[in-house]
Formats: C-alpha cells, structure tokens, sequence
C-alpha cells in the first residue's frame, strides 16, 4: 500500500470515531413514564409545573428547589433541583428539565423555561397595527 492510501484510512477512521463519540451527546425528549424506566441515564423531560406544588425557602437553603412535574399526557413525578431558582419559574408554560431518575424522583442538572406568552403579545401588537393599513387599503 502507498502511503497516501495508509493516511486516507487512519483519517476516515478517526473520522468515524469522532462521529461515534457525538452519537452518544444525543439525546430525545422524554416522558415521565419512560424517564422513569431509564434510572440513572441523562434525560430531557418536557413537563409543566404542578401548581402551588414548588417548595423554596431562600434563608434555610437558597440552592434546593422541589416541585411536581407533570408531562403532555398527564403523568407526574417529584423534581429536585440543587441550584438557584431560575427567575420566573412560576410563569414559565412548559419547561425543558434535564437530569436523571434516582430512587423514584428526577434529579435535575439544569432547567431551561419556554415562556411563549412573551411572543403572543408581540403578535396581538403587530396585528393591531396592520388592522389600520388594511383598513386604509380598502
């Protein structure tokens, strides 16, 4: 074999390694009910917070909030998150929590917030706006 055949190899298999290693970054959205059959692995979970279930007390331990999760089809589990509270939690329509399942709760590493109201009342202010050109054009 030449040599320029040799190095084509050893970087199409360096290639395939590295493409393989990122496989194992990729993860999907869970319910409740299969995070919860995959104890111990790292897992997106898609849910809402139950209301008045949040409990934070910032004097006693500003890094430990729990709350009740519940998903799209109505399952619920118990969260523990051990960092601050995330501004405007209680506000936010769904949220993107990622973690893992220990012992029957979701431990959770990082919580992201999808609040589309802010989005709506953009939209409600650009059709009030549009309304009086239409009107014009006709």
């Amino acid at each position: 074999m030449k040599k320029t055949h040799i190095i084509l190899l050893v970087l199409i298999a360096v290639s395939i390694a590295v493409l393989i290693s990122f496989m194992g970054d990729i993860t999907t959205y869970d319910t409740v009910t299969s995070a919860k059959e995959k104890p111990g692995k790292f897992v997106h979970l898609i849910a809402k917070m139950e209301k008045n279930s949040m409990q934070y007390d910032p004097i006693k331990n500003p890094n430990y909030l729990t709350f009740v999760a519940v998903d799209s089809l109505g399952n619920s589990i118990n969260v523990v998150y051990n960092n601050t509270k995330p501004t405007d939690i209680e506000k936010s329509e769904r949220l993107v929590l990622k973690g893992k399942v220990q012992d029957g709760q979701f431990e959770c590493k990082d919580i992201l917030l999808k609040c589309p109201s802010k989005y709506k009342d953009d939209m409600n202010a650009a059709q009030k706006q549009l309304q009086p050109a239409a009107s014009m054009t006709n």
